[in-house]
């Protein structure tokens, strides 16, 4: 079995967290491990936000078992989360599953290129909030027969469909971002600050705890989907 040696057990617990919040939002969930040298990518997609989430993880050393290439397989994420061991900062690789179709349609490694107009972490926090307030109202609003699952759907296509400020970043994105845990508060000693970045068909949400990425379609409007 191919062990993954982490960092440390910060990288573990963090590790650990994402898939639990992935899980949260979808008990079958897969996710697509790609490894390097002493960088792990992890990629997600919560079906409620329509995004690629991406965490990444800092390895001690290569991973091992005899690999001499970059690990690059899908895997359920529940069976992940069981083999990470926090206090020994260690995660067994389970076996491959066969891959949902967003699997196969991953961001670019490079070629980003940063986009100007992304509020600072604190207008994120709060477009997340008046977002959430308004579509709680909005469907409380709904008399008792109106409150059909394709009214909800309409009224929650209208909100996060919107763009952040003056970027073509829809709002659900930054939704995601808070709600897995990658949009926080700065750190007082990080360098890295949150941005937004553009390759090709995609854009990507950048905090120091892990990104979520978006693909356009060619309607105009930012697409959202990864299918």
């Amino acid at each position: 079995m191919t062990v993954l040696h982490l960092a440390d057990e910060t990288e573990a617990a963090d590790l650990a967290a994402f898939l639990t919040r992935l899980l949260r939002y979808d008990r079958a969930a897969a996710v697509r491990l790609q490894a390097a040298g002493t960088a792990l990518a992890v990629f997600g997609r919560p079906p409620s936000f329509e995004v690629l989430a991406v965490r990444a993880v800092r390895l001690a050393k290569p991973y091992e078992d005899g690999l001499d290439d970059g690990l690059d397989l899908t895997v359920s994420a529940g069976e992940l989360l069981e083999s990470v061991d926090e206090r020994a900062a260690t995660a067994a690789v389970p076996a491959a599953v066969t891959g949902p179709p967003w699997a196969g349609v991953l961001p670019p490694r490079g070629g980003w290129q940063a986009e100007p107009g992304l509020p600072g972490p604190a207008v994120l926090h709060r477009t997340v909030a008046r977002s959430v307030a308004e579509f709680r109202s909005r469907t409380e609003e709904l008399a008792p027969e109106e409150r059909t699952r394709a009214e909800l759907d309409r009224i929650g296509r209208e909100i996060w469909s919107r763009e952040v400020g003056s970027t073509r970043l829809p709002v659900r994105a930054v939704h995601a971002a808070h709600s897995l845990g990658f949009l926080r508060p700065p750190a007082p000693d990080s360098a890295e600050e949150t941005g937004l970045f553009s390759s090709g068909a995609w854009l990507r949400l950048r905090t120091p705890y892990g990104s979520v990425a978006v693909r356009r379609a060619g309607l105009g409007a930012l697409g959202v989907t990864v299918r």
